[in-house]
Protein backbone atom coordinates (compact mmCIF):
# COMPACT_ATOMS: atom_id res chain seq x y z
CA UNK A 1 0.00 0.00 0.00
CA UNK A 2 1.40 3.75 -0.68
CA UNK A 3 2.48 5.42 2.30
CA UNK A 4 3.50 9.56 2.69
CA UNK A 5 6.95 8.08 4.90
CA UNK A 6 7.86 6.04 1.54
CA UNK A 7 7.05 9.22 -0.48
CA UNK A 8 9.25 11.29 1.29
CA UNK A 9 11.95 9.15 1.06
CA UNK A 10 11.59 8.46 -2.34
CA UNK A 11 11.27 12.26 -2.90
CA UNK A 12 14.15 12.79 -0.36
CA UNK A 13 15.88 10.33 -2.21
CA UNK A 14 15.50 11.89 -6.11
CA UNK A 15 15.84 16.02 -4.88
CA UNK A 16 19.58 14.93 -3.59
CA UNK A 17 20.24 14.07 -7.56
CA UNK A 18 18.60 17.00 -8.37
CA UNK A 19 20.78 19.59 -6.44
CA UNK A 20 23.93 18.35 -8.32
CA UNK A 21 22.15 19.61 -11.23
CA UNK A 22 25.18 22.07 -12.41
CA UNK A 23 23.77 25.55 -12.82
CA UNK A 24 25.06 25.81 -16.71
CA UNK A 25 23.35 22.66 -17.31
CA UNK A 26 19.84 22.94 -16.60
CA UNK A 27 18.58 23.26 -19.86
CA UNK A 28 21.38 20.81 -21.02
CA UNK A 29 19.76 17.30 -23.39
CA UNK A 30 22.00 14.52 -23.81
CA UNK A 31 20.29 14.74 -27.82
CA UNK A 32 17.99 17.32 -29.78
CA UNK A 33 14.28 16.69 -28.18
CA UNK A 34 15.12 14.78 -25.38
CA UNK A 35 14.53 16.08 -22.12
CA UNK A 36 16.48 18.54 -20.02
CA UNK A 37 17.85 18.25 -16.60
CA UNK A 38 14.98 21.37 -15.85
CA UNK A 39 12.71 19.56 -18.40
CA UNK A 40 12.75 16.47 -16.28
CA UNK A 41 12.30 18.46 -12.70
CA UNK A 42 9.80 20.14 -14.51
CA UNK A 43 7.93 16.88 -15.63
CA UNK A 44 8.32 15.51 -12.22
CA UNK A 45 7.21 18.50 -10.49
CA UNK A 46 4.15 18.72 -12.86
CA UNK A 47 2.96 15.25 -13.12
CA UNK A 48 3.27 14.69 -9.57
CA UNK A 49 0.75 17.48 -8.76
CA UNK A 50 -1.51 18.37 -12.01
CA UNK A 51 -1.60 14.33 -13.57
CA UNK A 52 -1.11 12.16 -9.92
CA UNK A 53 -2.78 15.20 -7.13
CA UNK A 54 -5.33 15.34 -9.84
CA UNK A 55 -6.63 12.13 -10.66
CA UNK A 56 -6.54 10.99 -7.07
CA UNK A 57 -9.10 13.32 -6.28
CA UNK A 58 -11.40 11.92 -8.49
CA UNK A 59 -10.89 15.03 -10.86
CA UNK A 60 -9.21 14.61 -14.35
CA UNK A 61 -5.49 15.61 -15.05
CA UNK A 62 -4.43 18.81 -15.51
CA UNK A 63 -0.37 18.12 -16.48
CA UNK A 64 0.74 21.33 -18.25
CA UNK A 65 3.98 19.71 -19.59
CA UNK A 66 7.81 20.47 -18.98
CA UNK A 67 8.55 23.70 -20.74
CA UNK A 68 10.90 25.96 -19.59
CA UNK A 69 8.48 29.00 -19.14
CA UNK A 70 7.24 27.21 -16.48
CA UNK A 71 10.31 28.02 -14.20
CA UNK A 72 13.42 29.14 -15.74
CA UNK A 73 16.55 28.31 -14.82
CA UNK A 74 18.44 30.83 -12.05
CA UNK A 75 17.41 34.13 -11.70
CA UNK A 76 20.00 37.06 -11.23
CA UNK A 77 20.10 36.56 -7.39
CA UNK A 78 20.61 32.62 -8.00
CA UNK A 79 17.06 31.44 -6.86
CA UNK A 80 16.71 28.24 -8.48
CA UNK A 81 13.29 28.78 -10.32
CA UNK A 82 13.16 25.01 -11.59
CA UNK A 83 13.95 23.67 -7.72
CA UNK A 84 11.19 26.34 -6.65
CA UNK A 85 8.43 24.67 -8.69
CA UNK A 86 9.41 21.15 -7.74
CA UNK A 87 9.65 22.12 -4.26
CA UNK A 88 6.35 24.36 -4.13
CA UNK A 89 4.34 21.28 -6.09
CA UNK A 90 5.62 18.34 -4.15
CA UNK A 91 4.50 20.07 -1.31
CA UNK A 92 0.56 20.65 -2.92
CA UNK A 93 0.80 17.58 -4.01
CA UNK A 94 1.99 15.68 -0.76
CA UNK A 95 -0.91 17.84 1.45
CA UNK A 96 -3.08 16.14 -0.97
CA UNK A 97 -1.57 12.94 -0.64
CA UNK A 98 -1.94 12.74 3.05
CA UNK A 99 -5.13 13.50 3.23
CA UNK A 100 -6.76 10.53 1.48
CA UNK A 101 -8.24 8.45 4.02
CA UNK A 102 -8.15 4.39 3.52
CA UNK A 103 -11.07 4.37 1.72
CA UNK A 104 -9.73 6.72 -0.47
CA UNK A 105 -6.70 4.85 -0.95
CA UNK A 106 -8.67 1.28 -1.92
CA UNK A 107 -11.17 3.35 -4.16
CA UNK A 108 -10.98 3.51 -7.77
CA UNK A 109 -10.07 6.84 -10.14
CA UNK A 110 -8.84 6.96 -13.73
CA UNK A 111 -5.90 7.48 -15.56
CA UNK A 112 -5.51 10.00 -18.39
CA UNK A 113 -5.50 6.95 -20.38
CA UNK A 114 -9.31 6.09 -19.40
CA UNK A 115 -7.75 3.21 -16.90
CA UNK A 116 -9.42 2.54 -13.46
CA UNK A 117 -7.34 1.38 -11.20
CA UNK A 118 -7.19 2.07 -7.11
CA UNK A 119 -5.60 4.59 -5.75
CA UNK A 120 -3.13 3.39 -3.83
CA UNK A 121 -1.52 1.60 -7.06
CA UNK A 122 -1.56 4.26 -8.80
CA UNK A 123 0.13 6.36 -6.36
CA UNK A 124 2.93 3.14 -6.48
CA UNK A 125 2.69 4.04 -10.18
CA UNK A 126 3.80 7.15 -9.56
CA UNK A 127 6.43 6.26 -7.22
CA UNK A 128 8.20 4.10 -9.59
CA UNK A 129 7.47 6.77 -12.36
CA UNK A 130 10.02 9.19 -10.30
CA UNK A 131 12.91 6.29 -9.72
CA UNK A 132 12.79 5.98 -13.62
CA UNK A 133 13.38 9.92 -14.44
CA UNK A 134 15.51 9.69 -11.00
CA UNK A 135 17.98 7.24 -13.34
CA UNK A 136 17.74 9.18 -16.11
CA UNK A 137 18.89 12.01 -14.14
CA UNK A 138 21.96 9.75 -12.63
CA UNK A 139 23.17 9.02 -16.37
CA UNK A 140 22.74 12.53 -17.48
CA UNK A 141 24.93 13.65 -14.73
CA UNK A 142 27.65 11.10 -15.55
CA UNK A 143 26.78 12.38 -19.52
CA UNK A 144 28.17 15.48 -17.87
CA UNK A 145 31.02 13.90 -15.83
CA UNK A 146 28.88 14.76 -12.45
CA UNK A 147 29.82 12.41 -9.86
CA UNK A 148 26.77 11.02 -8.16
CA UNK A 149 26.36 9.34 -4.57
CA UNK A 150 25.69 5.67 -4.20
CA UNK A 151 21.47 5.68 -4.37
CA UNK A 152 21.34 3.42 -1.16
CA UNK A 153 25.10 3.87 0.22
CA UNK A 154 27.54 1.73 -1.08
CA UNK A 155 28.09 1.09 -4.89
CA UNK A 156 27.76 -2.13 -7.14
CA UNK A 157 31.57 -2.48 -6.52
CA UNK A 158 31.26 -1.96 -2.88
CA UNK A 159 28.56 -4.67 -2.73
CA UNK A 160 30.47 -7.44 -4.92
CA UNK A 161 33.67 -6.75 -2.58
CA UNK A 162 31.61 -7.38 0.48
CA UNK A 163 29.73 -10.20 -1.36
CA UNK A 164 31.04 -13.63 -0.24
CA UNK A 165 30.35 -16.86 -1.88
CA UNK A 166 31.22 -18.77 -5.71
CA UNK A 167 30.06 -17.38 -8.66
Amino acid sequence: MFSIDYLDRVHARTRRVVLLVPRDDVEWAPKDGWFTFGGLVRHLAGIERWMYGETVQGRPSRYPGHDASLAAGYDADGFDATLAYYDRLHAESRAIFAGLSAERLAARCETPAGAPITVGKWLRAMLEHEAHHRGQLYLMLALRGVPTPPLYGLTSEEVQSRSGGER
